[in-house]
């Protein structure tokens, strides 16, 4: 059979003549994102001179580190990074565990009320902080948390949103694969351990990230939570540091560089699992 007139090349050839316009538009939007981006290091890597003569350019004479050094040599940076990293790192540890256990108990344990709790669970992802601070408050003050890390992280160490993902890739699991595992005299442990846990990879490796992410850039909360100054996050810092700085926007974009490098080093080092993770989990 003639392949003329098949509806296979026609489309190739009609997704070949738009392919100029969609690099063009994913160029546009590309330098549209990164623009902020590219001025805050311009601005972090330029001198005050620059900066207070209004003399500054797309493409900077000449680079300096005088922002960078007076940031550090003013503020405990360096102690605000050991916190957002330990903060961060163990809000998103407790989060994925907590979220898969809950996931995997809500797929496939059956118990009186466990549709209506797990619809309660989804239902807290429409709720803002905003509206529980006060109880939150109330709660770790009364456990004698407030002002340490753990008043930060165990209200941030589950999430309704994790749960639901970690229950639909649970459902997606062949259960012929589960069956067979609980014939071979596996129980729940066994299986979500020897099975569930290595299928589930690119799910771990997404909620691994927005949690990271999440929890790094929080602000809100922390503010509230933590009094010593010893104890601040990055997102605290910057905040405190503008209040200090003022119009010193030279040492204020440094600072703002040292907050977001962090995210973004990792997201290239790991944007391969990210993003497999991504369309994976949607493919599920």
């Amino acid at each position: 059979m003639s392949a003329v007139g098949s509806p296979v090349p026609q489309r190739r050839r009609r997704r070949d003549r738009w392919l100029p316009a969609r690099l063009a538009a994913a160029v546009v939007i590309a330098l549209v994102t990164l623009f902020p981006l590219y001025w805050m290091v311009v601005v972090a890597f330029s001198s005050r001179s620059e900066l207070l003569g209004g003399t500054l350019r797309l493409v900077p004479r000449e680079l300096t580190l005088e922002n960078v050094r007076r940031v550090l040599d003013a503020f405990p940076v360096a102690a605000w990074v050991g916190n957002s990293v330990a903060i961060s790192l163990t809000v998103a540890v407790l989060s994925v565990t907590v979220s898969m256990l809950a996931g995997y108990a809500f797929a496939q344990l059956r118990f009186p009320g466990s549709t209506a709790l797990f619809l309660l669970t989804v239902a807290t992802v429409m709720i803002p902080l905003q509206v529980i601070m006060v109880p939150l408050f109330r709660i770790v003050t009364s456990m004698g948390l407030f002002g340490s890390y753990w008043a930060v992280i165990l209200p941030t160490a589950a999430s309704g949103f994790g749960a639901f993902l970690a229950r639909q890739f649970v459902l997606a699991i062949p259960r012929e694969l589960l069956d067979a595992a609980r014939v071979d005299g596996a129980g729940h442990l066994r299986i979500f351990r020897s099975i569930v846990l290595p299928l589930s990879r690119p799910l771990l490796a997404v909620l691994f990230f927005m949690t990271l992410l999440a929890s790094w850039n929080d602000l809100a909360w922390p503010l509230v939570a933590l009094q010593d100054n010893a104890l601040y996050t990055l997102p605290i810092g910057l905040l405190y540091l503008q209040g200090q700085l003022g119009s010193d926007y030279g040492g204020t974009m440094a600072f703002a560089l040292i907050t977001v490098a962090p995210m973004v080093l990792l997201f290239l080092l790991a944007q391969r699992y990210f993003v497999e993770g991504f369309s994976r989990t949607g493919i599920r």
